[in-house]
């Protein structure tokens, strides 16, 4: 069953989904040769805690032993920080982050570049933050799931990259994972219609190679099966009266010594501003 959210609603997962916003944007300078995964994980869950109410909504579901997913190269999504996975020049890391607050979930991920990486891993990189951008254009009232999942292939169409099928993104709310499922493939006017107070977790995940993965021996960590490089991006977005509304984003300072939540309807280019 897809559950509607309140305006109300969509504002708190919104204030936790600012916590993830904030996180994405302080990470980013320990994610550098040297750091290993169970580093970033300790901030990360630091971080969130620093707020109060908050708490790694990652951390023991499902039993994943982290307080977020930190998945380096080939590995596509879940993967298990560790003090022994070290981080080194030219690697790309995603950090998936998940954030429970008052009772509600948000749920966003991010690729970053290891110091100087090759021109691959740039396009890769490049095209898929950009397949997330077309997807969240294609999230509004009327329109369909697979309007999303259309907007991913034809970003993606011609660049000789890989659309991992096999991992879809979700609705979001009380749980991390709600109907409706969100495929990165698609045609437009199919699968359930987008409504207003749908709130979905839309998260591209591309390859530079095959788009078949395969599930390590730890149960977590999936991985291209053919050992190319992934990138993945994710936002948690509602669907508006007003358009997409990206719930993920870091506060926004009022200029009196306190901030908001992000204005409903923010841009697209406002919010990769936000990010930077």
């Amino acid at each position: 069953m897809i559950h509607l959210k309140s305006k109300s609603e969509i504002d708190t997962i919104a204030r936790g989904g600012s916590i993830i916003g904030g996180l994405v944007r302080e990470v980013e300078s320990h994610i550098v040769p040297g750091a290993t995964t169970g580093q970033l994980d300790t901030f990360c869950e630091d971080y969130i805690r620093s707020h109060e109410g908050a708490v790694p909504a990652f951390k023991g579901l499902y039993g994943f032993p982290g307080s977020v997913c930190i998945s380096m190269n080939e590995e596509v999504v879940h993967g298990i920080p560790s003090p022994k996975r070290v981080l080194s020049e030219g690697d790309i890391v995603s950090v998936d982050i998940g954030v429970k607050l008052e009772g509600w979930c948000s749920d966003a991920a991010w690729t970053f570049a290891v110091g100087a990486i090759d021109d691959e891993a740039q396009k890769l990189l490049r095209v898929t933050e950009e397949a997330l951008d077309r997807a969240i254009e294609s999230a509004r009232a009327g329109r369909h799931v697979g309007d999303i999942g259309a907007a991913v292939v034809g970003t993606v169409k011609g660049t000789g990259l890989g659309i991992i099928r096999e991992l879809v993104g979700h609705g979001v709310g009380r749980d991390v994972h709600e109907e409706p499922q969100v495929p990165n493939v698609g045609r437009p006017g199919y699968g359930p219609m987008l409504r207003e107070g749908m709130v979905i977790a839309i998260e591209p995940m591309l390859s530079a190679g095959t788009d078949m993965v395969k599930t390590l021996d730890d149960r977590w960590t999936v991985v291209t099966a053919d050992g190319s490089r992934s990138a993945h991006f994710e936002h948690t977005v509602a669907i508006t009266d007003n358009g997409p509304r990206i719930l993920t984003l870091p506060l926004v300072s009022q200029g009196n010594g306190q901030d908001r939540a992000p204005d409903r309807g923010k841009s697209l280019d406002r919010a990769r501003a936000d990010l930077a």
